[in-house]
């Protein structure tokens, strides 16, 4: 889901990191109205830099991560995973790929965005436990946020500057299939594995998971 640096005009970085700041700071009020919703943030980043570091390789005019995604987001909560996705993608750039941190903006509205598309479409009804989580729960929400991961980098690859065949976006997103099948695996694995710790303090306090509720 990284752009590569050097497809998208400098104008159109402005109008994306404008976006991406707006967009995170219409949500400030919520982080920061519960410390541990703080924490979360916290630990949603380092798990998130943690995944996209543990597999990554260049696919035509992006690069394919395994970003774990659903598993950060029903464990530690919808706010916490959005402001994760957006520090663990500075914190990579700070640490590993420097040249990233142009398309830092870029980057991060391509996950933020299909991350609200999947809670606020189904996945609001699992954090809060509303609805039991499942095997097809489970892939209902990873289909939706990485059929929107694929489209947001579709659309950066219409809005850039060097001209993408249509092939190459393709290639990118067939490449994302087998990752897709694996997540639903790290998710009800990471689920199940924090259920049988939600009684302990500090389980509570730095995860969401005593609100999801197995179906």
């Amino acid at each position: 889901m990284h752009i590569e640096p050097g497809f998208i005009a400098p104008a159109k970085l402005v109008l994306a990191n404008a976006s991406a700041v707006g967009l995170l700071a219409a949500h400030l009020h919520g982080i920061f109205r519960a410390p541990a919703l703080l924490l979360r943030a916290l630990i949603a980043a380092a798990f998130f830099s943690l995944f996209m570091q543990s597999f990554h390789m260049p696919v035509g005019p992006s690069e394919l991560h395994f970003v774990g995604g659903m598993a950060i987001y029903l464990t530690l909560g919808y706010l916490p995973t959005m402001f994760g996705f957006a520090a663990g993608l500075l914190l990579q750039g700070l640490l590993f790929e420097p040249g990233d941190l142009v398309h830092l903006a870029v980057n991060s509205l391509s996950l933020i965005v299909p991350l609200m598309a999947a809670h606020h479409s189904f996945g609001k009804r699992l954090t809060e436990g509303r609805r039991g989580l499942s095997w097809t729960e489970i892939v209902r929400l990873d289909a939706i946020f990485y059929a929107g991961v694929t489209a947001m980098v579709g659309f950066w690859l219409l809005a850039g500057e060097v001209e993408t065949p249509f092939l190459a976006w393709t290639k990118f997103a067939v490449a994302y299939a087998p990752l897709v099948l694996i997540e639903p695996v790290v998710t009800m694995s990471a689920v199940r594995l924090l259920k049988r710790w939600q009684e302990h303090k500090l389980v509570d306090r730095c995860f969401n998971i005593r609100a999801v509720q197995l179906a």
